[in-house]
């Protein structure tokens, strides 16, 4: 097997789950306690974001870049981000990077040909909902990302920043995002709902809402890093 590299850190709730399903994704293996060898860099989420916000893609790219040599030092073999958001800068990244790197956008979009669907909604960070790097690779394969309006995309980004990302999950505000995702439905026609952060699936646990598929891009992102891992590509 090859070694996994984990970016980690954004946030670290997302990072606990990866671990676990990756861990989980080899229990069924004929071989028992045969997990893989992990390493993780968790990031400082408040440094990463401050890039972010003030758009200092030529130096988080860099920033990232190092970490990922870091990974490469400690003996991992791949490399995956545990997190949506850093995808927007993931062909910078991956132009420079020292591993081979597993997308999960590319993941995601595949598990979407694969079950048949063809309008997803997209909820995620105010980055991931405003940039075009999940647009950008669907559209390659024929697919159309449906983005909330504006009112709809800062109120995702505010309860993401002041509740989700902290490990706080209320109900109003599964109802608050489950209202926006029926509108969706009812105007826009959607047949899925891509939970583009990876702590969206902590918040909205259920493979269905209003009769909807949730494409939990972590468990989608999991999946595809255990088969890199076992040699599957």
């Amino acid at each position: 097997m090859k070694r996994i590299g984990l970016l980690g850190g954004l946030g670290p709730e997302a990072t606990l789950e990866y671990y676990k399903g990756i861990i989980n994704a080899f229990k069924d293996d004929d071989l028992p306690l045969n997990y893989p060898e992990i390493v993780i860099f968790s990031v400082n989420m408040s440094e990463f974001l401050n890039m972010m916000i003030n758009k200092e893609y030529g130096r988080l790219t860099d920033y990232i870049v190092d970490i990922i040599d870091k990974l490469k030092n400690a003996g991992a073999s791949f490399v995956a981000m545990t997190a949506n958001t850093p995808h927007l800068l993931f062909d910078r990244i991956q132009e420079k990077s020292s591993l081979p790197m597993v997308s999960i956008v590319e993941s995601t979009c595949k598990e979407i040909i694969r079950h048949g669907l063809r309008k997803p909604a997209l909820f995620g960070t105010g980055f991931t909902m405003n940039g075009t790097f999940y647009q950008d690779v669907f559209e390659r394969n024929g697919l159309t990302v449906e983005i909330p309006d504006e009112q709809d995309k800062k109120t995702i980004n505010e309860k993401l920043f002041s509740e989700i990302e902290l490990g706080i999950f209320k109900d109003e505000t599964r109802d608050l995002l489950l209202r926006i995702m029926d509108k969706m439905i009812q105007i826009r026609h959607i047949d899925s709902l891509i939970l583009g952060c990876t702590e969206f699936p902590l918040i909205l646990p259920d493979k269905k809402y209003s009769g909807i598929p949730m494409l939990n891009t972590t468990q989608i992102h999991i999946n595809a890093i255990a088969d890199y891992c076992r040699g599957i590509e």
